[in-house]
C-alpha cells in the first residue's frame, strides 16, 4: 500500500511541477494545490498506513495508531487552502487589472 500512495504522490508532484511551469496564472494555482495534495499523501505514507485500534487507552488493545501524521495533514489542509485562496485572489485581481493571465504578458515581455 505504501508503494502505491508513494507513486500517487509522486504523479501529483510531477502534474503539479508541469503546471507551475504554464504561462497562465490558474495552471500555476492549480500546480500549487497538486504539489500540496502530492505532501499530504507523502505525509501520511511517512506516517506509516497501519491499523490499529483509536489512540484510547483501554484495556486489551495493545497496537494503536499514531495520531500525529493525521493531525499534521489536517495541519497542512488548513494552511494549503489560506494559501490557494489567496493565490487564486490574486490572480483574479492581476488578470482583471492586466487583462491578461499571461505570464509572459504580465512581465512586461513581449508575447504573441
Amino acid at each position: 500500500m505504501e508503494l502505491v500512495m508513494a507513486t500517487l504522490a509522486g504523479i501529483l508532484f510531477m502534474t503539479g511541477v508541469y503546471n507551475l511551469l504554464q504561462k497562465q496564472l490558474l495552471r500555476i494555482v492549480i500546480g500549487t494545490a497538486l504539489i500540496s495534495h502530492g505532501a499530504h499523501l507523502f505525509i501520511l505514507t511517512m506516517g506509516e498506513l497501519k491499523r490499529g485500534a483509536p489512540p484510547i487507552l483501554t484495556d486489551g488493545i495493545e497496537q494503536y495508531t499514531d495520531p500525529l501524521p493525521q493531525a499534521l495533514i489536517l495541519t497542512s489542509i488548513v494552511i494549503s487552502f489560506g494559501v490557494t485562496s489567496l493565490l487564486l485572489v490574486l490572480a483574479y485581481r492581476a488578470a482583471k487589472i492586466n487583462g491578461t493571465d499571461n505570464m509572459e504578458q504580465l512581465r512586461g515581455n513581449d508575447y504573441e
